[in-house]
């Protein structure tokens, strides 16, 4: 297993008028490029067990700190996490390498970057590889409605955007607390309580399951958000329907080969009709929850190199 003694060292680097906090390894497979993004609220340090493995497989591993995370920029400003800055940057950090495609991989939310990213600058992209979030279809009505038409206004996506502020400074108060209570596994099958789930968790003072973060992972994931707060990474979910605009009218087709991989026990439903809109994809589905790198980081890295070949 990689560790934080290990973990590449990062450096800042300038794309799309923000700073990039970057994580770079296996510089001597210069040409064969992998980008791994992270998801909420997560850290470029999520992608630790990877990094070595994809290395040794001959690939040039680049592992931002998206915006609003770690040491990256966190602009204040709401409209600055749109899918044009968020697909912007990972375009630039191309260029700033000197390459014109790459293969992205994504979990939870930087699925979704990676997925839109496709759709907004097709050539740039190589192959897909997604965890957790498949790829999600454009409806009629914009994404925050719908979901508060289905799930209810406590329904965090919906609370998010409805609220700003309220959650961003329960997490901050509680920051340990709230990632050691969201990082777990096994958790026994529960009635949902009222109110917003990812508050009360983060209120929570006992927690259920299993860990899937060490003492000293937890901690470096904890010491990012206490330096940075929240609000910059929970302002992507406050541009999901920004985003549903700026998607309008692009083509919906993933066209590159892709791999999407799904935890069994994950919350979030698996999308039956994937391969419609993703013609090229492999489907892959592990006996885990949603922290797909944490559970199963050999499965993973086994799925992710053999597919690669």
């Amino acid at each position: 297993m990689n560790s934080i003694n290990n973990f590449p060292k990062g450096e800042m680097i300038p794309v799309n008028g923000i700073k990039l906090e970057v994580f770079e390894a296996g510089r001597e497979n210069r040409g064969n490029p992998i980008i791994l993004c992270h998801g909420w609220p997560e850290h470029a340090y999520s992608w630790r067990n990877q990094i070595p493995v994809l290395v040794e497989a001959g690939y040039h591993v680049i592992v931002p700190n998206q915006r609003g995370y770690g040491n990256s920029s966190n602009p204040t400003e709401v409209t600055d996490y749109d899918i044009n800055k968020l697909s912007g940057d990972l375009v630039e950090l191309l260029n700033y390498y000197g390459y014109s495609d790459a293969i992205f991989v994504g979990h939870d939310w930087g699925a979704m970057v990676v997925w839109w990213l496709t759709l907004l600058h097709p050539q740039r992209v190589k192959k897909i590889i997604n965890l957790s979030i498949p790829y999600q279809v454009r409806g009629d009505i914009p994404w925050i409605a719908f979901m508060e038409k289905y799930l209810g206004e406590d329904y965090y996506f919906v609370h998010f955007n409805k609220k700003p502020g309220v959650a961003d400074a329960v997490f901050d108060e509680n920051t340990e607390q709230f990632l050691n209570n969201l990082y777990r596994k096994n958790e026994p099958i529960k009635e949902p309580e009222p109110g917003m789930a990812l508050i009360n968790l983060a209120l929570k003072k006992e927690s259920t399951g299993e860990p899937v973060l060490s003492k000293k992972d937890l901690e470096v994931f904890t010491s990012a958000f206490k330096a940075s707060g929240f609000t910059g990474s929970i302002n992507w979910y406050r541009n999901l329907d920004r985003n549903w605009t700026i998607l309008k009218d692009v083509d919906p087709i993933i066209k590159p080969p892709s791999l999407m991989i799904y935890g069994e026990r994950d919350v979030i439903p698996k999308f039956e009709k994937l391969s419609d809109f993703v013609p090229n994809v492999d489907i892959i589905t592990l006996d885990c929850g949603h922290w797909i790198m944490e559970e199963k980081p050999e499965e993973i890295n086994k799925i992710i190199v053999d597919w690669l070949k």
